[in-house]
């Protein structure tokens, strides 16, 4: 083990045992069910900032991180999505997933229509979380080994294990004050990155870079289709971010909640920016390296002493924490709570939190044997993570949110197709990382399934219980798929070589089933109240 091995093992064990006392204080505040799974929705705007800001920039800065040693500055697209992500969640959902007191995504599907849409949207989404969090825990583990010589396994299990501790004593109270450490622990190993910079390769050197390599400084070097698949990937993924809901509906008032994020969208630009100041950095001391995150330790450490770079990846491993945390929580919520609840109905709050805190040690042991099956691809986790929740969950929660004549059948349906489907096309991909079946991401049929077998099952269901009526917001939405169907027709070979046309039908079928969201009405909605109907047809 290397000098930077040593002192980064006795960092890591201190805050090891500071985040466990942190765990054991947030038991207290955890008091009931609703102390465990959203802080007895009392947080302020600084804990769900911190919350957010640990979920989200702490993951981005690794991916970003490695995109800028690799393509340069176009990385912060990247980061750019992430944020707007953000921002429309403040902006646009807050407000009514306060108003239902939602707790998860899963627990929202349930409550509109049933217990069997509850426990398979909650399993489904319990089993991706554990895929996400061992992708950046991998991506950590990674650079790890470049100092400790430690396997990949064992930081994972290291990582997964830590966060049962803590996750077990406080629920959200425990992501809370932990993700305020995190933020800190994140925000030194920023400043001691940019110290780097500054010292080599400084301006002087980063200007040589650009005259090197100017495609390093270009606005579009990763591909303008990647650009548009990460925009489409994040805007679309706005009504699912079970773990980002979670913790900013732990919020005492809505506009501490909206606050929150606003901040944490403020918070994570610094960081968006420095990563991929030290990849450039990490590209003009380390050049014609395959893995950004094994080249950003060896710059580090020509650089910096000892005990600064183990401080640089302190915060490194706090992303992996701060990112895990909220996703293991999550997953062990939609477990415990809503699929306990729907098998177990009608029990008081403190068993669902037992089922949760089980939940948890369960996730914990995937999370490991996700990292032994497959360590060498720590992105290939996220890939199969989208597809298995997102084509679940998409149209149900659309339909729980806007259609209320969705049937309980077509959901149910609907998820099962959505899901086979998507995994259905990644292994006709061959369950590659970026090489997918006629260049198309799995997601894309998957939620089209998803979305197709909802609206068909549906309207079949209810043929004679609806009437027609093409509002403006109809033709709009008929309108606007005709114009995309045209331009994927058009365009098919450009779209085809870029891989987006998956997401040009996808972006035609939404158009659809946003028309035909619009035009179906029940009869008894022109004489009962305007929200009556979205929870009649559910109960």
């Amino acid at each position: 083990m290397t000098t930077v091995g040593s002192w980064f093992i006795s960092l890591a064990a201190a805050y090891t045992i500071l985040l466990i006392a942190i765990g054991r204080f947030a038991h207290r505040k955890a008091s009931g069910g609703g102390g465990y799974f959203v802080g007895g929705r009392t947080f302020n705007a600084l804990f769900v900032a911190v919350c957010v800001t640990g979920l989200f920039s702490g993951s981005s800065f690794i991916a970003i991180l490695e995109l800028a040693y690799l393509k340069g500055v176009s990385a912060v697209w990247y980061g750019i999505a992430e944020t707007t992500q953000v921002l429309l969640i403040a902006a646009a959902l807050l407000a009514p997933f306060r108003e239902r007191l939602l707790v998860t995504v899963s627990g929202l599907i349930g409550d509109h229509f049933g217990e069997q849409a509850r426990a398979l949207g909650g399993a489904i989404t319990a089993f991706a979380f554990p895929m996400w969090s061992v992708a950046t825990a991998l991506a950590f583990a990674s650079a790890l080994h470049v100092f400790t010589g430690l396997s990949l396994l064992l930081s994972v299990a290291v990582t997964a294990t830590l966060l049962l501790i803590y996750l077990q004593f406080g629920g959200m109270w425990s992501v809370g004050y932990t993700q305020l450490f995190n933020v800190v622990a994140i925000y030194v190993m920023l400043a001691v990155g940019l110290t780097a910079v500054f010292i080599d390769p400084g301006i002087a050197g980063l200007r040589h870079l650009a005259l090197a390599r100017p495609e390093l400084f270009a606005p579009a070097t990763v591909g303008v289709q990647t650009i548009v698949a990460w925009f489409g990937t994040f805007i679309l993924n706005v009504i699912l971010a079970q773990a980002t809901f979670q913790m900013a509906l732990s919020c005492r008032s809505l506009q501490e909640g909206k606050r929150g994020l606003y901040w944490a969208a403020a918070l994570g630009l610094p960081l968006i920016a420095g990563a991929v100041l030290i990849g450039l950095a990490a590209a003009y001391a380390v050049p014609g390296g395959r893995l950004g995150l094994i080249a950003v330790p060896q710059y580090l450490v020509h650089v910096l002493p000892a005990p600064f770079v183990a401080l640089f990846f302190l915060g490194f491993w706090a992303c992996a924490l701060g990112w895990g945390a909220p996703c293991q929580f999550s997953g062990a919520t939609s477990l415990g709570r809503d699929v306990g609840g729907a098998l177990n109905p009608g029990r008081d709050e403190a068993t669902y939190v037992r089922y949760t805190r089980w939940s948890l040690v369960l996730l914990t042991v995937l999370m490991v044997i996700f990292a032994s099956l497959r360590s060498e691809q720590s992105a290939w986790w996220n890939v199969l993570a989208w597809v298995t929740r997102n084509s679940a969950t998409f149209a149900p929660v659309v339909a729980a949110l806007f259609w209320p004549l969705a049937t309980r059948r077509a959901v149910l349906v609907s998820m099962a197709v959505g899901t086979l489907t998507g995994l259905g096309w990644y292994n006709l991909s061959h369950w590659s990382l970026a090489l997918f079946f006629l260049h198309t991401h799995p997601v894309w049929p998957g939620m089209i399934a998803n979305i197709v077998a909802l609206a068909a099952i549906t309207l079949v269901e209810r043929r004679g219980t609806y009437t027609l009526h093409l509002s403006g917001r109809s033709v709009a939405a008929l309108g606007a798929a005709a114009l995309a169907a045209l331009s994927t027709v058009l365009f098919a070979a450009p779209l085809y070589a870029t891989g987006l046309v998956g997401l040009a039908v996808f972006i035609v079928v939404v158009a659809l089933f946003a028309a035909a969201i619009d035009a179906t009405r029940e009869p008894q909605a022109d004489v009962t109240t305007p929200t009556a109907p979205e929870y009649e047809y559910a109960r």
